[in-house]
Formats: structure tokens, sequence, C-alpha cells
């Protein structure tokens, strides 16, 4: 059964949705939270902030790119933007500016989560908090997330800067069959989103929504126990369908993925990325590896498993994880760009440095696995010129942590202060 050629919504009206949606996001959160405060120099016509004005002067600023490190460092930031930063001496501050003492602590750029579902405001904000300041949805049920990204335009300090990925291309939709007028013609399918007209459908739904990526899967759930993460749900025809449908548009796709011949056919589709991976081969990495495909492996979400109650669970954590390590440390001596992701859902936000943690756990030199969630996850999302570095011209977002992260990278898992577009929270 096919669906039928009906257009997808106007783009034009699902924005103006999503902007009520971000704007019913922030007076959510400013009622909730009215000690929280967003840069406050917007323009008259309500788009996005211009973001504020701050130098942090005084800490050990850590260049992710380069690995250099420079002690008693400056940075300028200006609306939003890094203007200069060096050892203090070598930089101008300007006068009246407002300062955040870094004496004894190291800075590096606000991290990346590239592999986050964030639902809510609050959500989006303890992210912030934790310090990822730019992030990559791996799907919500309504295009929350799509409004999210539009909330962090508008107000920084509430939200991550994010790549949505609108909802997943999937089998069965259930209840995410209502997130759109244009998926319900779907929901009479009798074997679900599997024909190559219904896999068209959602991404084109997904892109008139104003989804900067598409998320799909290969693999069932590891996280739910009735179902097996080995069984392949798509083939490499379906899923090379849904990258060109994909394509034609524009956009990347990320693939959830845990089995061998799972894996393998989603690289070989064309995806972007592949998320979790745990049973990735040595053939799939060599792959990806010419391809220039990423591999997100949500280390910190199969560590969650392992400490689950559901006995399936904890057992398919604690089994998972190693493998999950192994190819790791192999992707990552072959050369596979790697991005660290939580795969945080569900209310509860983990935060980014502890994949770092993990990433260096699994064998990664501490400046590459902190690379990860900064200029490698930035060159995933685009985003390369914009974040991962505190260099003139990137995003003036910081982080500060107690301690040196290349002797003890859990230090991320901590950090003392976030500055986002130049505005310290």
């Amino acid at each position: 059964m096919c669906v039928e050629a009906l257009p997808p919504p106007s783009g034009r009206l699902t924005r103006r949705g999503v902007l009520a949606g971000a704007a019913a996001l922030a007076g959510t959160v400013a009622a909730a939270a009215p000690a929280v405060a967003a840069p406050a120099d917007r323009s008259a016509s309500g788009g996005a902030a211009r973001g504020g004005s701050l130098v942090i002067r005084g800490g050990t600023l850590l260049d992710p790119a380069t690995g250099e490190v420079t002690e008693n460092a400056v940075v300028v930031i200006r609306d939003g933007t890094v203007r200069a930063a060096g050892p203090r001496g070598s930089v101008a501050v300007p006068s009246g500016a407002d300062v955040l003492d870094a004496h004894g602590r190291w800075v590096l750029p606000g991290l990346v989560d590239a592999h986050i579902h964030l639902s809510t405001a609050a959500e989006a904000r303890d992210a912030v908090r934790q310090g990822a300041t730019s992030a990559r949805s791996g799907s919500t049920s309504f295009y929350q997330d799509i409004a999210v990204r539009e909330l962090a335009r508008h107000s920084p300090g509430l939200a991550p800067r994010l790549t949505a990925a609108g909802v997943f291309v999937t089998p069965d939709l259930g209840e995410t069959v209502l997130a759109d007028p244009g998926l319900t013609p779907l929901a009479r399918l009798k074997d679900g989103v599997r024909s190559a007209e219904a896999l068209r459908r959602v991404v084109e739904v997904n892109v008139a929504r104003g989804a900067d990526v598409i998320k799909t899967r290969v693999n069932e759930r590891a996280g739910l126990p009735e179902q097996d993460p080995l069984t392949q749900v798509y083939s490499h025809e379906q899923l090379s369908e849904i990258v060109a449908a994909a394509r034609r548009r524009g956009k990347g796709v990320l693939c959830h993925s845990y089995s061998e011949q799972g894996c393998h056919d989603a690289v070989t589709a064309g995806i972007r990325s592949l998320e979790h991976g745990a049973f990735v081969g040595e053939r799939t990495l060599d792959e990806m590896l010419r391809r220039g495909t990423y591999f997100t492996p949500t280390l910190t979400a199969i560590a969650g498993l392992a400490q689950s109650t559901d006995p399936v669970l904890a057992e398919r954590g604690r089994a998972y994880l190693p493998v999950l390590e192994r190819a790791v440390l192999a992707a990552h001596e072959r050369g596979v760009p790697l991005a660290a992701g939580t795969d945080s859902s569900g209310g509860t936000v983990r935060p980014i440095g502890s994949e770092v943690e993990l990433m260096r756990a699994a064998g990664l030199p501490a400046l590459d696995a902190i690379r990860t969630a900064t200029t490698g996850a930035a060159r995933l999302l685009g985003l390369e010129r914009t974040v991962g570095r505190l260099a003139r011209g990137f995003a003036g977002d910081a982080i500060l942590v107690d301690g040196d992260p290349l002797a003890d990278v859990s230090v991320l898992t901590r950090p003392v202060r976030v500055v986002r577009t130049g505005v310290a929270l």
C-alpha cells in the first residue's frame, strides 16, 4: 500500500508554528525560572539575539584544534563573537568591559553534544548548564527540537545552538503520526513506513517543518528489553531511498545502528554518521574511513544501560560496552572521525563531559577525546568555523573547569561556569 501523492505541509505555515512554539517555550521558562538570564540585546523586530560582550581573563586556555595551551590568557568576546584570544599582554582589553575572572581555572570552548534528545525547555537549559553550548538532535516525537532550536536563536542562554532532526524515519511511527497532518496518511499502512513512497513522505514532512538533518534506524532499540538491537528493520535499499530523499533536499542522515550488517548497509547507503554502532566491524570501519562517515558511539547511553534496574537491559549494557569501546578505539586508530554524543533523553540530561571521559577510557589520548566534543563534532554539524575553538571569529561559547583536562578529562563533567554567546551563566 502506497501513500497518496499529497504535497507536504507548507513550510511557511509550519515555520510560523515553530516560532509560536519557541515563544511558548520561552514563556514557560521565563515563568518557571526567572533567575536564568538571557542576553538582553535583541533586534527590535524580535530576531535572533546578538549576544553579549565579555572578557574572560586569567585562565589557562586550551585550543583543541592545535593542542596549544596558553597560561594567563585573555579572551575578548563582543556581540557574542570572539574578537581576540591569547596571552595577557598581547590582547587589548576594551575599557569598561565586563570581566569574568578565570584565574586558577582552565578555559575551553563550549562543548558539542552530537546526539541528544531535547524535548523540553528544562532539558535544553540543563544541557547548556552542563557545558553543551551546541548540539545535534537525535529526533523528537513532535518536533520539539525545532522549537528548541528557535528558542536558542532568540534566547541563547536557555538552549544550545541546535541542529534539529525532527521526527524519526522508522517503520512504526506510533503516536508521532500525529506530529503533523502530512504524516497522518501513514497511519493506515499495514506494514508501516517501509515503501519508497512512505519513506520519502517522512523525509519531505521533516524538511517542510524545518529539520536540518534526517534521523533513521537500521536496527531495533537497545533501551527496550522487548526489542533485539541486532534485528534489522530496514534494508540497504530502503536506507538508500531515505538517503537519496534527504540529499535531494540538501540534508544528511544519521542512522541508529547496532549489528555489523546493519552498520555496513547504512554506511554503504550513504549516511553521514553512524550512531551507537556497537558491533561495527573492520570492513565497515574501513568503508567509513573511505567515505568520511562519522561515528557517534554514545558510550554514555550504553554505560547507562549497565546501571539499569531491568535485568535484560543491565546485562545488555554490560555485554555491549566493552565491545563498543573496542570499536571506538579501532575507529580512532584507523582515522575514522568520531563525535561525542550522550543520547540523553526522557528528562535526564547527562553531561557531555561524561562522553569525553568514556572516550578517554576507551583508549583515546586526552586531547583526541576532547576533540570529539569540540572540533570533531563541530565538523560533523557543519559548524567547524563557528564552534569548537575560542579563536577570532568563533562563537563566544566557553566553559571554565577546575583542573587540567589534559591530565584528567573528568573535570569536563563539572564545569564551574558556562559562557553562551558572551553571557556568563
